[in-house]
């Protein structure tokens, strides 16, 4: 497995081909997002460990999601099982998942407890959660903190989950590896994130303008939710031709599945 340098134009080509794969096959892409979206909401609530719990599938669902891109890419019906790809591989793949998302959850709790620390909010962040609370200076820039804080953990776990799994990577390495194929790609990933936010800038206009059409805007406010996880499950789509161009398979792969060299 090497790292593969693309083009700053490149990033364009991951949002389209995520959005023309989804449209694919959408109910099955759309119910598989859905169906790990209901699983992390179950987990956080379980008292004590559930955050903790839902933060820690993340890799194991990203790789699942990934893993139905490419059926869906390549001609396939992506079923329902496909999202336990990652604890199908064998038992030593599975361990460095588990240990992938204990990583996960735990970089995410930091990044939460630092946040809150450097804003000067209590650890659990305002007593009451309502309009006048998140519009305050203190929440938004804890927000603003907590974005900051999180986007080198986004880029070390990018591609981690994949190159666990389709290339036997440790999961130490792979954190590694998944940041480097980030920065050595940077111009391609900087456009595939204003792609995305063209996408849902260009989305919300439109509800905006509809809201003002109709003259109800409560219509159009509840197409909110399902509309965000429409594009949140296409944005997942699109991550699977992030992790393919950023990575060429070479014969060694074959002869050492557990190896770890770039």
């Amino acid at each position: 497995m090497k790292l593969n340098i693309v083009p700053a134009r490149t990033g364009i080509q991951w949002v389209k081909l995520g959005i023309r794969t989804f449209f694919k096959r959408p109910l099955a892409l759309a119910s598989l997002f859905f169906m790990y979206a209901a699983g992390a909401s179950l987990l956080s609530l379980v008292p004590y460990l559930g955050w903790l719990l839902a933060l820690a599938i993340v890799p194991a669902a990203t790789l699942g999601l990934m893993a139905a891109t490419e059926d869906a890419a390549t001609g396939h019906f992506p079923m329902p099982t496909v999202l336990l790809s990652a604890f199908r591989a064998g038992r030593e793949r599975m361990r460095a998942m588990l240990v992938l998302g204990l990583l996960y959850a735990g970089a995410c709790m930091a990044v939460t407890l630092l946040a809150n620390m450097l804003a000067g909010m209590p650890a659990g962040g305002p007593a009451e959660l309502d309009q006048q609370a998140m519009l305050s200076p203190q929440f938004q820039l804890m927000m603003l903190v907590t974005l900051v804080l999180y986007l080198p953990v986004s880029l070390l776990f990018w591609h981690a989950p994949a190159l666990v799994h389709w290339h036997g990577i440790s999961p130490q390495k792979s954190l590694f590896f998944s940041i480097v194929a980030c920065w050595r790609n940077l111009g391609a990933f900087t456009l595939f994130g204003l792609g995305w936010g063209a996408v849902i800038l260009t989305l919300g206009m439109m509800l905006a303008a509809m809201a003002v059409v109709t003259g109800q805007p409560e219509i159009t406010a509840g197409a909110v939710l399902p509309l965000g996880l429409l594009v949140a499950s296409m944005f997942s789509t699109s991550l699977y031709f992030t992790f393919r161009d950023s990575f060429v398979a070479t014969p060694e792969d074959d002869a050492q599945p557990n190896g770890d060299s770039p």
